[in-house]
């Protein structure tokens, strides 16, 4: 790739941590975008944004968020109109906003730390971060980091950062074997949060 500088959205610390570090390797600046108004509950979207910075912080680079929380496109299933399944959903709304602050912003590029989870719909998040490129006419950096995702999270591990037990939507917190640890570590309490 021939670009020096590179808008990377971070969907968390810990999955940003391989992809800021290949590319650093690479001769590549990332700067961290942290759109994510899937995370729920809003004590969960909080704190997933202070690891980003923390992140940024350690690696010395920017982080930038925009705010956006969405539960409720979640929670009244607005996305079956439109999608084929909230996750699509997810990633389109991301992958749309983020490749339009990439055009706007001046970027000639951006790519996801989605990229490195191998519990992600890897084919599906590069399909729709094309497609949101060529709309914006920006780049989609694809890249295949899920080889190195337990070596990220091993870093993430040294560097103390907090990594979350679920993908992030309220649906995958209810999914989620540790959901009643969560909610018992929010000391505001759970409903306060929905």
């Amino acid at each position: 790739m021939s670009v020096d500088t590179i808008l990377l959205h971070a969907c968390c610390a810990p999955c940003a941590e391989y992809p800021v570090a290949d590319l650093l390797g690479q001769g590549i600046h990332p700067d961290l975008l942290y759109y994510n108004p899937n995370i729920h509950p809003r004590f969960e979207y909080d704190r997933r944004w202070e690891q980003v910075i923390r992140l940024g912080e350690i690696r010395n680079l920017s982080a930038s968020r925009v705010e956006d929380f969405r539960m409720k496109d979640w929670l009244d299933h607005a996305w079956e109109e439109k999608y084929d399944s909230r996750c699509e959903m997810c990633y389109s709304i991301r992958m749309d906003y983020v490749a339009s602050y990439a055009r706007e912003l001046g970027y000639s590029a951006f790519s996801t730390s989605l990229l490195v989870s191998p519990y992600q719909q890897h084919d599906k998040i590069a399909k729709i971060a094309e497609e949101a490129a060529r709309r914006n006419n920006v780049e989609f950096a694809y890249y295949d980091w899920r080889p190195h995702f337990r070596e990220g999270q091993a870093m993430a591990r040294e560097d103390g950062l907090y990594r979350q037990k679920y993908c992030g939507c309220i649906f995958s917190l209810d999914d989620s074997e540790w959901k009643e640890k969560i909610i018992r570590d929010f000391p505001e309490g759970w409903e306060a949060s929905r």
